[in-house]
């Protein structure tokens, strides 16, 4: 049986190229390992601790790092993790199966080329997308008119959020928040396609 692979991709913030390697599940697990960009420049980390893994990567949007804490049975099996930035709401690394990781990142560069298209004419919006934000929002309203919008906590009294690239549905009652991706035609597409949003709700 062969072992067990898993991609990882990000974009560096200092030469701007994707940089996408593969890890054996074991290399992943054994120990504390990182994936530098060629360049030379920039690198992902992983530091295991216990059953859950650090990990900390360099952000192209807002050009700091970003740390988060992850359990290594998802770093390990799942079928795509993602990493976002909370300032821009854009995914900034992602982890899984070879396929789904290029497909994440084949997204994530052309939203990157987006940006630097719109920094160039100097007309970037208020949003990564404003016919899907538009779109997203319309059909957001219309979930909620249904009475399609809940929280686990038992509420349905919630806020929304709106960012440059994502949709946030925030529980009066528990804080707790649902994040929606408006940045490209599939996420309205999986917005369209869903009857009910149910915020996850905070354990106590």
């Amino acid at each position: 049986m062969p072992e067990e692979t898993r991609s990882i991709g990000y974009i560096c913030p200092v030469c701007g190229n994707a940089v996408i390697a593969q890890r054996s599940a074991f290399q992943l697990a054994a120990g504390d390992s990182s994936l530098p960009c060629p360049c030379g420049k920039s690198e992902l980390s992983f530091r295991q601790k216990g059953d859950r893994c650090e990990i900390t990567v360099p952000c192209l949007f807002c050009a700091k790092d970003h740390t988060a804490v992850c359990a290594n049975d998802a770093l390990l099996h799942q079928k795509l993790l993602a990493l976002s930035c909370p300032a821009s709401g854009l995914g900034c690394c992602y982890v899984g199966e070879e396929d789904q990781v290029f497909r994440a990142m084949e997204k994530l560069e052309a939203a990157v080329d987006k940006l630097r298209m719109d920094d160039q004419t100097e007309s970037r919006g208020a949003f990564l997308n404003e016919v899907v934000m538009g779109e997203a929002l319309a059909e957001l309203k219309d979930i909620a008119q249904r009475g399609g919008v809940s929280c686990a906590c038992g509420s349905t009294d919630y806020g929304v959020k709106v960012g440059y690239s994502t949709i946030d549905l925030v529980c009066a009652r528990c804080g707790a928040t649902l994040r929606l991706p408006a940045a490209a035609p599939d996420d309205l597409d999986a917005l369209c396609a869903r009857d009910t949003l149910t915020i996850p709700g905070k354990k106590d």
